[in-house]
């Protein structure tokens, strides 16, 4: 990688180790951006859940380069099993990674962005940030916080020229399914295991990570992005039923699926 700082597009990226996140880094250094892939194995290494460690990581990408033009917030993993049997320290790491590591990045970035009065900042969500799973439900929620956040910060950033934007994908071919951990105890929910076991086939025939990774490039290129997106046409429709039939019944359809 070249050290000396430029002109060129920077793109800061977390959780590009594999799935969406690799073939991002990917399609953007094959445009000519020069990408930052901040992970465990990445080419700056950083724990998104230690503070320290993501100051670090952003100063060394600083020491690099002298602007971040693209934040794209992609870590992140799944725990799935009822509710009512997750051990809470599972619930904290999920939405300490998911999360709450994402908002650390951001907190880092913004004051070089702020200063320079540019910058584009996305983040991964998931459709179940906005149609909830069963046996998925903090996952769900992590996604939904992010939702949330990213459009409350645009307000925040908006007069410092700095657009964020959601990308909310469907089911998707990556290892997040294999490396999602399943809650593995008995319980009084007999459809919980089925019901994890289909969303799993249903991912492995999902879209492909070059397919998210182009939605995630038109985002961080578009003149005047939207606040959301959603990766894959089918959900668009599911998107819209959400909006426009009762909540209720939403839910209902979307139990029935999967519980």
């Amino acid at each position: 990688m070249n050290n000396r700082k430029s002109i060129t597009q920077t793109l800061l990226i977390t959780g590009a180790s594999s799935g969406i996140g690799k073939a991002t880094a990917q399609l953007f250094a094959e445009r000519g951006y020069q990408v930052f892939d901040l992970s465990r194995r990445g080419t700056i290494p950083c724990d998104v859940t230690d503070e320290a460690s993501v100051r670090r990581a952003v100063e060394e990408v600083m020491r690099r380069t002298d602007h971040i033009d693209v934040l794209i917030l992609n870590a992140g993993f799944g725990i799935s099993g009822p509710a009512e049997c997750t051990p809470i320290a599972d619930v904290r790491r999920q939405m300490d990674v998911n999360f709450t590591g994402a908002v650390a990045v951001v907190k880092q970035v913004l004051p070089h962005m702020r200063q320079r009065r540019q910058g584009r900042i996305i983040f991964t969500s998931s459709v179940a940030a906005i149609l909830p799973i069963p046996y998925q439900s903090f996952y769900s929620a992590s996604k939904a916080a992010i939702n949330a956040f990213a459009l409350a910060l645009q307000n925040e950033v908006r007069d410092y020229g700095i657009c964020v934007s959601v990308l909310m994908p469907g089911d998707v071919q990556t290892g997040f399914t294999a490396a999602r951990k399943k809650v593995q105890l008995s319980t009084p929910y007999p459809h919980a295991e089925q019901a994890v076991a289909a969303m799993e086939r249903d991912e492995q025939r999902g879209l492909t990570p070059q397919a998210m990774a182009r939605c995630l490039y038109r985002i961080a290129t578009a003149r005047h992005p939207r606040p959301q997106y959603i990766g894959g046409a089918e959900y668009h429709l599911f998107a819209f039923l959400q909006w426009l039939l009762p909540l209720r019944l939403v839910n209902y359809i979307v139990g029935r699926l999967y519980a």
